[in-house]
């Protein structure tokens, strides 16, 4: 059974209650629950993690280096646009690592059309709401499968 870690940034918890025409109705725990379906129908362990500090999220990137995970899956939020310091510790774990975003980041405000993570990420996703996660997760295993 693959192991993978998904990780979501600043205001993820928010969702629901933040900008609902940007990032829709559904919650965070709608969210979490469409993960766990879809980790379920793919038989894949996942772990979810949300932080709104960027050194939990680092802290967790690392993590997945010592528990072996196979891939991550991360929704930085607005530290998608500058933390360099989350792109080279997801550059420092050497796991295949997905970056998705709820909302079309390139239809938005200038600042969020670039990702200082992307570089670091086998793939992006955006623009495909909470779904994005499930397309991800996909991805990931099939990205998982073809190197091991």
């Amino acid at each position: 059974m693959k192991k993978i870690t998904i990780i979501n940034g600043p205001n993820l918890n928010f969702l629901g209650i933040r900008e609902k025409s940007v990032y829709g109705n559904e919650n965070y725990n709608d969210l979490i629950n469409m993960i766990k379906e879809k980790a379920k129908e793919l038989d894949m362990q996942v772990d979810v993690f949300q932080s709104n500090s960027e050194g939990g999220i680092i802290d967790k990137i690392q993590q997945c280096y010592f528990d072996n995970v196979d891939g991550i899956i991360i929704n930085p939020g607005a530290y998608t646009h500058y933390s360099y310091a989350i792109r080279d510790a997801i550059a420092s774990v050497n796991i295949k690592t997905i970056e998705v975003h709820i909302s079309n980041i390139y239809e938005r405000e200038q600042f969020r059309k670039i990702s200082v993570i992307e570089p670091v990420c086998c793939e992006q996703i955006y623009g495909k709401g909470l779904l994005g996660y499930n397309i991800a997760m996909d991805h990931i295993l099939n990205i998982i499968n073809n190197i091991r």
